[in-house]
């Protein structure tokens, strides 16, 4: 009588599934991932002032920052890849991190080597590299995570430092808001070559700029009324976002709600 065999396994459909969510997740889990939620704008004010999570036809949230009024605050970044604010403070190379779910402090820093002064700032959240408005020149300086400087990125035909800086997160490119007869945003590679630029239809104040990679609109504060403009690709005013206390806010910043993190 022949030796029987066991008959191989037959691995379903249901189990090809079972196995391709377990390595889905794993690879998520090592990696770190954001669900993209509702698009959400953060403005601040004063250090000591919490800063407002604004979404339309909701509620506003203050966040706190932990500062003290001996505190100044330069400017704010939001990382929807881990739902972490990153607040610039005087003397501007020190850095707080707030996570923004917990409302509690994650960690504080300071950027070694950076030239004190004012400025903002923007993540690339690919890596969560932050990029520092140098407070006198043309350029930014852009670090690691943990504030380690990788390299400086000068502007080419830039007079002075910007007043502004975002980063497009779909081209990986830089936005630089910058003054003149009429304030204007010029775009740029990662080496300072511009690209592009557009002059913006409102006045507005020179203290910082945010950007919405996916519908492609810039967030500025405006000059003459509590409220941010908010500016189509061609520098076109579309709506204005108030500020609910009716005070001007100079820091903004704009990010995709993650619905999920994973890290």
């Amino acid at each position: 009588m022949p030796r029987l065999t066991r008959p191989a396994t037959v691995l379903t459909t249901r189990k090809h599934g079972l196995l391709g969510a377990t390595l889905a997740l794993a690879a998520l889990a090592l990696g770190g991932c954001s669900t993209p939620g509702p698009n959400h704008a953060y403005l601040a004010r004063l250090a000591e002032e919490p800063i407002i999570d604004v979404l339309p036809g909701a509620p506003d949230v203050d966040i706190p920052t932990y500062l003290s009024g001996l505190q100044d605050l330069y400017g704010i970044a939001y990382d929807p890849f881990t739902d972490h604010l990153f607040l610039r403070i005087y003397p501007g190379d020190f850095i707080r991190v707030i996570d923004r779910p917990a409302r509690k402090i994650k960690r504080s820093f300071v950027v070694k080597d950076l030239p004190p002064g004012p400025g903002d700032l923007a993540i690339r959240s690919s890596d969560r590299h932050l990029f520092f408005v140098h407070p006198t020149e043309p350029a930014v300086i852009e670090t690691t995570l943990y504030g380690v400087i990788v390299r400086t990125i000068t502007f080419e035909n830039v007079q002075g430092s910007p007043a502004g800086v975002a980063y497009d997160q779909k081209r990986d490119q830089l936005l630089i808001l910058q003054g003149g007869d009429l304030a204007h945003v010029g775009r740029y590679d990662l080496k300072g070559k511009r690209l592009s630029g557009v002059a913006l239809d409102r006045n507005v104040r020179l203290v910082s700029l945010a950007y919405d990679s996916v519908a492609a609109e810039f967030y500025v504060p405006l000059l003459d009324e509590a409220a941010v403009g908010i500016f189509d690709a061609k520098g076109h005013f579309l709506r204005k976002l108030s500020t609910p206390d009716g005070t001007a806010h100079d820091f903004v910043d704009v990010g995709e709600r993650s619905l999920i993190r994973m890290f």
